[in-house]
């Protein structure tokens, strides 16, 4: 996606004053699909494993 102007928008904005959007989606990303085995020991020790460090920085933050 190229647009062709004699004025280049900066680096930080367009060239209507907005942001940057992502606009560019890597085709590899867009079909990806992730399979992941729910019932399978190893996920439900990682999901513990994330539940408790999350519990432990919501009472830190307090």
């Amino acid at each position: 996606l190229q647009v062709n102007s004699t004025d280049p928008p900066s680096s930080t904005q367009e060239a209507d004053g907005k942001p940057p959007e992502k606009a560019v989606v890597k085709p590899q990303e867009a079909d990806e699909e992730i399979d992941i085995d729910l019932e399978a020991p190893e996920t439900e020790k990682a999901a513990l494993a994330i539940q408790n460090q999350f519990r432990r920085f919501q009472k830190k933050k307090k």
